[in-house]
């Protein structure tokens, strides 16, 4: 009996424990759920926040907003309206707003009648809008590029997909958000955070105040500012330079990891993507010939030809298969089914080998690394020299703040085993491996970091973008060192090889008197026509502030095209001037695409 008593206290202090939960949290929410009830008695008008501004290095503008407006309405609360007048005002058919009107959707869901309308027709509309008290404005703004440069890099906004709104609550239907470049991958720290300013309105949906005096209302938050590592004249400079040719240039700080530069050709003006041309231009841009949206400088993969070479006598060198001082005879290399032809004859050192671009030596370079004896096995060697261009950045993603980064084609092992058979594959089946032919691929911003990483004699910092976020920190990793496999001490001689290039080498077309420039030549065979033209350099020697990569399709001998535009872009950068002009013209009146067709 007692036990009954007990439990049967139990559940009435349960239950009335319960009910005064129960009212308290309606009391405290009173408000909140009278908010719920009278939905329909109230509109929200979200406010959009301003996109970040994004600016070069110095502090040049590369994008900002301008307003635009959207109009909109709750067809449920829609009365009679002049639709002649709307459709005259707005340029929208009679039939297509009835369409829109007409949509599938909940009465009382609020439907865009026309998005993203510009300052001077919104001037217009504003004069008449007293007269179509249904219909609302809600401003966002859209971005404008003052310049009409960088397109790859800062990439557009678009209308989120139902992909991006499954993802990421924060987006509603018709909102926008980066879709490539820089706008992608900063989206979060661009994009801001909504605002919503919510009023009363009457049975004929005209606003009769804020509800509560504004109690709910909440302020849009700004995005954040970016500050580019960009050089924007020297960007323009390139985009110049590339006119009427295919390729691309990545230039950048070795010291920083900083980009300065990054240009892919052709390109466009990405002023044609801004608020509604985009979907008016999208397609006719795609469309063009030599895929102007394509972005060469990060995903195109190609053989790097012979500015392999540094890398790869780095390799033997640390790997003891060579030094500085060796010397082989080099008349061509017979691989025994062909002979890879040379440059020079004779004996040749290292450093010869480089100034001059000798085959023959790699040739040999190649087979003692992959015959050392160390290893067990080729495939046991290849693999180790394989992670040795890893420690490059070569054939693996760099982690760039740049969308859509390809990681390059350097194949395994194991690949060759099932294409000839385990066991029946040696150096010479991957001698053109040797010249950076055959089985390799590596982009441009691949080929700069590279560069980069011999300027630092053995590391390099992740190239990146931003340097700066206004109001954030920006990701430790583009402040890390990441080092290769090879000690400091193999740098040197073939920096001075490199060097010899430019001034008494296959690059004698870059060299330029008062800066000592270090680079390496390039010629890709291309069995779908011209060979492409290839070029690396850093500059100045000592404590060097750029390094670069150029790569131009169909271009040729590595000195006849992407030399002298590194060089160029090396002189704009760090004098701010340009002497050689008859130089400079040639190349901006070059044109590899009409004379190819």
């Amino acid at each position: 009996m007692e036990i009954k008593k007990i439990i049967l206290s139990f559940i009435v202090l349960f239950t009335a424990l319960s009910y005064i939960v129960k009212l308290y949290s309606i009391q405290i929410v009173e408000s909140k759920y009278k908010l719920s009830a009278d939905n329909n008695a109230h509109r929200y008008v979200t406010q959009y926040p301003a996109r970040g501004t994004i600016f070069d290095r110095n502090g040049e503008m590369l994008v900002f907003n301008q307003n635009v407006y959207d109009l909109k309405v709750i067809p449920k609360r829609l009365s009679a309206f002049d639709t002649l007048k709307l459709c005259e005002l707005t340029g929208i058919s009679k039939s297509k707003l009835i369409d829109i009107l007409n949509i599938k959707q909940s009465r009382y869901k609020t439907i865009t009648i026309l998005k993203q309308i510009p300052s001077e027709q919104y001037a217009v509309l504003q004069e008449y809008l007293y007269r179509f008290p249904d219909f609302y404005i809600e401003t966002r703004s859209v971005r404008v590029y003052p310049k009409p440069i960088a397109a790859h890099l800062l990439g557009y906004i678009g209308e989120v997909n139902e992909k991006g709104l499954e993802q990421d609550k924060y987006y509603r239907m018709g909102d926008f958000t980066g879709i490539t470049g820089i706008e992608k991958s900063y989206e979060k720290e661009l994009r801001g955070k909504k605002g919503v300013k919510i009023y009363l309105v009457d049975v004929h949906n005209s606003i009769q105040g804020k509800y509560k005096n504004g109690k709910y209302d909440t302020v849009a938050i700004a995005g954040h500012n970016l500050i580019s590592s960009i050089d924007a004249k020297l960007q323009e400079y390139g985009e110049q330079l590339m006119q009427n040719k295919l390729g691309g240039i990545v230039a950048i700080e070795p010291a920083t990891g900083e980009i300065l530069s990054f240009v892919s050709s052709p390109s466009y003006d990405p002023n044609l993507f801004v608020g509604r041309k985009l979907s008016k231009n999208y397609n006719k841009v795609a469309n063009r010939e030599y895929r102007p949206l394509y972005n060469r400088a990060l995903k195109s993969q190609q053989p790097p030809g012979s500015t392999f070479k540094p890398v790869a006598a780095l390799i033997a060198m640390q790997e003891g298969v060579i030094d500085a001082n060796t010397v082989m005879n080099v008349n061509g290399y017979n691989t025994g089914t062909h002979i890879v032809n040379d440059h020079i004859s004779g004996a040749v050192n290292l450093q010869m080998s480089i100034q001059y671009s000798s085959n023959a030596y790699y040739c040999h370079v190649l087979k003692r690394t992959l015959n050392d004896e160390k290893f067990n096995s080729i495939d046991e060697a290849y693999s180790n020299w394989k992670q040795h261009l890893h420690s490059f950045g070569l054939g693996v993603k760099l982690g760039t703040d740049i969308a859509y980064e390809s990681k390059g084609l350097i194949y395994p092992a194991s690949y060759f085993d099932k294409y000839y058979g385990k066991g029946h594959w040696n150096h010479n089946t991957i001698i053109s491996l040797s010249i950076g032919q055959g089985e390799l691929g590596f982009t441009t911003l691949q080929l700069a970091n590279m560069t980069a990483t011999i300027a630092n004699k053995g590391y390099f910092i992740t190239p990146h973008i931003i340097k700066k976020i206004t109001g954030k920190k920006i990701d430790p990793k583009y402040k890390h060192k990441r080092y290769t496999k090879i000690k400091e001490e193999h740098f040197y001689p073939i920096i001075d090889a490199m060097e010899k290039v430019v001034y008494a080498g296959t690059a004698r077309r870059a060299f330029i008197p008062h800066i000592s420039i270090c680079g390496k030549t390039g010629t890709a065979q291309n069995p779908h026509g011209d060979d492409h033209s290839i070029f690396i350099a850093f500059a100045p020697k000592y404590r060097p502030k750029i390094a670069i990569a150029v790569y131009i399709e169909n271009g040729g001998y590595g000195s006849t095209w992407a030399a002298p535009i590194a060089s160029l872009m090396i002189e704009k950068y760090l004098t701010d001037s340009v002497t050689r002009h008859k130089l400079e013209t040639k190349i901006l009146e070059g044109d590899l695409i009409s004379d190819k067709k």
